[in-house]
């Protein structure tokens, strides 16, 4: 008998006829795939969608006045035109809301005030009628500009000779784990010291350094940005937002509008993807702005597609200096890595990108002698901000590259130096935290083997021509979830009258299958069905606090507090039974929605209890609704020293892994095209295996895809591809044939079951890996982001005779 077909016949059952499974325990949940989210686990949202229909004729359209300069000083703006336009009912400007927002440094106005800092600032916002007088309304809007000399170049930026982007850096308000520095251009600079430098240089046999590139990319969600906000008569402002971050929204909003946060309320429905962009605040404060002054009607914005290419967050660019010293044998002596991220005109959510970079600098590997400088510098380019993998897959860009190089020289297997060096259980990281268990040697032996990297490439079929080679390529990697010190998660189990229960949370679905994971933890905690749990969307005025969608830690993070949350309410009914029946409370049980005792045999649905609660046998009752309560923040998380870097726990834990790649390479035209990718994480445990493998899937060709093919054009500031005619992303058809994804489990000591995140961290070795790939093939080094087919035909004419 199948497990469902067992849950079935036993449902069927009466109360007095309850048969306890042999082994006296329940089946889990945890480690399955429940196949159609329809028939077990029911999500709900408060509201499903955003459209025009679900407010009426009263819909205001809201559009903003973008900066067509980088830099420059706002001498003039004259809005009496757009004002007196028939159907405008609206306009704002940086004088009605002048204040600073900014999750880790508030370094960013809603508006621009005194001056714009990048093409796409936004300088005004208007309501009106319909988009197109909304749009004539802009057009309408005069502003008058003086230039200003722009920085289009991180290490420039850092120079002193940059002219400044923000003189005013030394009065912003920063967390106290960013370090900007005031009279220059750098944001935050974080240090890791280590060991002894000129040691670990006498010590290798070969020093070597190179500088790497990583453009600008956009995450390109199908849904782009789009928001309502409408104040009702008693001043309070509802914000419905496609959003990774309502609560966070709610708070830097409120914040920076001088409002209480009692008097704002955010709703997120479905998200149609966000891989990022959609944390934090980008355009969602300027529609409650307009709120604010529309007299009650709802007002929508909707950034367009090209809007959406470089006036929201864009994944930030760098310039990354390695330079590494390497025994014969093989063993890392010592990193100096310079990392020069361009953080565009605003850093208040780069500035945690680079503090990441910092304590990641070295790679998941065991070094002895650090010096790393991961430095956020201000350029007149699009704002930075969390994109999937949160500045690992550009750093591993340059790192996984040198690991090769160095082997190469030395005349090595790069499989192996991976291994030599790879942190393994109680190895010390560049910060001084010891490294807790991890499969990492697991992940790159197991990827390498599922290559085949020990075979050669397989042959081309006859016909195929010479021109094309094959080759195959491998690159390691670790993440943490970059975050504070001091993220809460929280959840609530609502026991309904039928035994069912409401799960709610503040953490959104953005695809991963968060509401399906956090059914099947609250199910396994609380002892019912899969298909009895429903899991609601997020309203913060209803919805317990979540810190944001970010960081691949909801699994983590939300399913401590959901796991708890089910157990607390189950605790409470079995109290509850425990007394109505005069038994031991650890005599009792909860599975598949009935209340059982392993002493008497004795049975009673969820049903019965949950909410009415139960009679003594004097005719009196206790229990009543059961609510489940639970929260989860790591309380273990220690500073580390601001010139050093070190201390004793920098983050909560690292996921490791590794992604090996076979391509073809065609040396007429230069493409790329990739045959197969292997990924192999450690992930803990996983909750659900098939979620699991298809976040290894879709990062893996998300991956490829900023790999080969990814790159916003900026000329000056001036972005010349803000289109999908001109930025490319991956397809279908440009998906690798196959696709092979491996789990490793080694359990992590403060995860719900021991899992870990892994939502990003598939995308962070695949350009890496890629790269070696075609170096394997053809013999050729691109050490710029992406490998486009000119690239690689360039280089290749290059060996030609």
């Amino acid at each position: 008998m199948t497990r469902d077909q067992e849950s079935g016949a036993r449902s069927q059952e009466s109360a007095s006829s309850f048969q306890l499974p042999a082994s006296n325990r329940k089946h889990s949940l945890i480690g399955t795939s429940p196949q159609r989210i329809e028939g077990r686990a029911k999500v709900t949202g408060a509201a499903t969608y955003v459209d025009d229909m679900q407010f009426g004729p009263n819909l205001l359209h809201g559009m903003l006045k973008h900066s067509p300069i980088p830099h420059g000083i706002i001498v003039r703006i004259d809005v009496s035109k757009a004002r007196a336009l028939p159907g405008v009912r609206v306009v704002v400007t940086g004088e009605d809301f002048p204040g600073y927002t900014g999750l880790y440094l508030k370094d960013r106005r809603i508006f621009a005030l005194d001056r714009v800092r990048y093409v796409g600032d936004t300088i005004a916002a208007v309501a009106a009628d319909t988009p197109e007088i909304a749009q004539q309304a802009v057009d309408l809007i005069e502003v008058e500009f003086e230039p200003l000399p722009g920085v289009f170049d991180p290490e420039f930026g850092a120079s002193p000779e940059a002219p400044l982007i923000h003189p005013e850096l030394g009065n912003y308000e920063a967390v106290p784990f960013i370090f900007p520095q005031p009279g220059t251009n750098v944001s935050n600079w974080m240090k890791v010291r280590k060991g002894d430098m000129d040691k670990g240089w006498a010590e290798a046999d070969l020093v070597y350094e190179h500088k790497y590139r990583v453009p600008h990319i956009q995450h390109v969600p199908l849904e782009t940005h789009v928001c309502v906000a409408q104040q009702d008569v008693n001043g309070k402002i509802t914000l419905w937002s496609s959003s990774q971050s309502p609560f966070a929204q709610r708070n830097l909003i409120a914040k920076a509008l001088h409002i209480s946060h009692s008097k704002l309320r955010v709703i997120t429905p479905y998200v149609g993807g966000g891989f990022g962009c959609k944390a934090g605040v980008s355009m969602e404060g300027a529609a409650v702005a307009l709120a604010m002054n529309a007299k009650g009607r709802p007002v929508k914005l909707r950034m367009t597609r090209e809007e959406e290419f470089y006036t929201t967050f864009v994944r930030q660019g760098l310039v990354a200096i390695i330079k590494m010293g390497m025994t014969q044998e093989g063993r890392i002596t010592a990193v100096h890595n310079r990392f020069y991220w361009d953080g565009g005109a605003s850093t208040e959510y780069g500035t945690n990108i680079t503090r990441a970079a910092g304590y990641s600098g070295t790679g998941p590997y065991y070094v002895p002698n650090i010096h790393i400088d991961s430095l956020c510098v201000y350029t007149n380019h699009p704002v930075g901000g969390a994109m999937r993998g949160f500045g690992m897959p550009e750093i591993h860009w340059g790192i996984e590259q040198h690991i090769d190089q160095m082997a190469e020289k030395l005349g090595l297997d790069p499989v192996q130096v991976r291994l030599i060096n790879c942190l393994k259980d109680g190895d010390e990281t560049l910060t001084g935290m010891i490294m807790h268990p991890t499969g990492l040697s697991q992940c790159i032996q197991k990827a390498a083997e599922a290559i085949g990297w020990t075979s050669p490439p397989a042959p081309l079929l006859e016909g195929e021509g010479s021109h094309k080679r094959r080759g195959k390529g491998l690159a390691a990697m670790w993440k943490a979830p970059a975050m504070p010190p001091n993220p809460g998660s929280s959840a609530i189990v609502r026991m309904n009258e039928d035994g069912t229960a409401t799960v709610s949370i503040g953490g959104v679905d953005i695809g991963q299958g968060a509401l399906t994971a956090m059914a099947q933890l609250a199910a396994e905690g609380l002892g019912v069905k899969i298909e009895d749990v429903r899991v609601n969307t997020v309203d913060t005025d209803y919805s317990p606090y979540e810190w944001q969608t970010v960081a691949s830690r909801l699994t983590w993070s939300m399913g401590n507090a959901v796991l708890q949350a089910a157990e607390n309410a189950k605790l409470q009914i079995l109290q509850t039974v425990a007394e109505a029946w005069n038994e031991d409370i650890n005599d009792l049980d909860i599975i598949d929605g009935q209340v059982v005792s392993y002493r008497s045999e004795e049975s009673r649905s969820l049903r019965d209890i949950a909410v009415y609660g139960m009679q003594r046998p004097d005719g009196t009752w206790i229990g009543g609704p059961v609510l489940g309560r639970g929260n989860f923040m790591p309380e273990y998380v220690t500073p580390l020293d601001p010139e050093t870097g070190q201390g004793p726990r920098a983050v909560v834990h690292f996921t490791t892994g590794c992604q090996a790649v076979e391509v073809e390479v065609d040396e007429e035209t230069g493409e790329v095209q990739v045959l197969k990718i292997v990924s192999a994480y450690d992930v803990g445990r996983a909750i659900n295996p098939d979620m699991v493998r298809t976040q290894m899937e879709g990062g893996a060709v998300q991956g490829m895809s900023t790999a080969l093919l990814e790159g916003i054009i900026l000329q000056n500031g001036v972005p010349r591809n803000p289109n999908f005619t001109d930025y490319r992303i991956a397809t279908a058809v440009d998906a690798p044939l196959e696709l092979e994804s491996i789990i490793v489990e080694v359990p992590q000591d403060d995860g719900p079951f021991g899992a870990r995140g892994v939502g990003e961290h598939p995308m962070v070795p695949t350009a890496p890996a890629i790269a070696n790939a075609v170096y394997n093939a053809v013999g050729i080094r691109i050490d710029s982001m992406p490998i486009t087919s000119e690239k690689v035909w360039r280089e290749l004419a290059k060996t030609r005779p």
